[in-house]
Order: structure tokens, then sequence, then C-alpha cells
């Protein structure tokens, strides 16, 4: 994959770059893919569920409302999104199981950790587009994340 940084030189504000500063987590540190979408606030049930069918190289985009509260994502999550060949997730909101999911080949970026777990209720919606920072991940667009950050096709 060509770098963010490039990327960005070559298609200047054809793509939007995501202003959030996200922490990288996973054992894979740049990913792209088309982009998928959960919208939710402390509950993962919606993830977990779109974890377990097939990813097809997309990156899951998850609007969490930048909640520090609950981990919307940990090992179990992150290790099916492996196993169903997902790309990455791309977190606005907290993971827990960090040095477990570092040891995955998945690219995940989050705002940071909190070892509580989520509500299970289901709340939520998918594969709608969200905003972040003012960038809105329209489902089927795509993404590019590495150590510098997230870009996405406008």
């Amino acid at each position: 994959m060509t770098v963010t940084a490039d990327l960005y030189d070559e298609h200047g504000e054809a793509l939007a770059s995501l202003p959030v500063q996200l922490r990288d987590f996973g054992g894979v540190r740049a990913f792209s893919g088309p982009v998928r979408t959960v919208r939710c606030h402390e509950d993962n049930a919606l993830i977990k569920a779109l974890t377990q069918t097939p990813g097809e190289g997309a990156v899951l985009v998850v609007d969490g409302g930048g909640s520090l509260r609950t981990a919307l994502m940990g090992d179990l999550i992150a290790a099916a999104a492996v196993e169903n060949g997902w790309a990455g997730a791309i977190i606005y909101g907290a993971i827990r199981d960090s040095v477990a999911i570092g040891g995955l080949q998945l690219g995940v970026k989050a705002l940071g950790t909190n070892p509580r777990k989520s509500a299970k209720a289901g709340t939520g919606v998918v594969d709608e587009p969200v905003e972040i920072g003012g960038v809105v991940f329209r489902p089927g667009a795509t993404v590019y994340a590495d150590e510098d950050g997230v870009l996405v096709e406008r």
C-alpha cells in the first residue's frame, strides 16, 4: 500500500484527512479497503455480528461517539475479524485486550483503551454514512490508514 502522505500528495482534496488522533493497536499498521460502518454508543453487539460475516478486505469504521467509558472491540471480536477476512477497524472509541490485538494480523486504530466491556443490546445502525471529526465515511468508499493517519475518498 502506498503511504497516506504520498496518497494525499497525489490526490489532494479528492481525499478527506481525518483530523482525530487515533492510536495504532493492531498487528498491521498500514491497511486499506472499502468502508463498512457501524454507529453505536457503548454497545458492541452490531460490531460483533458484522465481524462474524465475510469482510472481503473491508475496513470497519465505527462511530462510537468518542466514548472511552467502555470498549467496543476486544480480542474475540478482533480475532473474528481476522478469521473472516477484514482488513481492519477504525474505532472512534475505545478497545480492550490491546496486547492480544497487537498480535493479530489486523489493522486497528482507536482513541484508547478501557477494560470495561460494553452493552450487548444491539442498538445502533450498520452501513449508513458516519461523520467523525468532520469527515464523512460512506459505505463502499475506500479508506487508507497508516502510522500517519486516515484518508478516505470524498
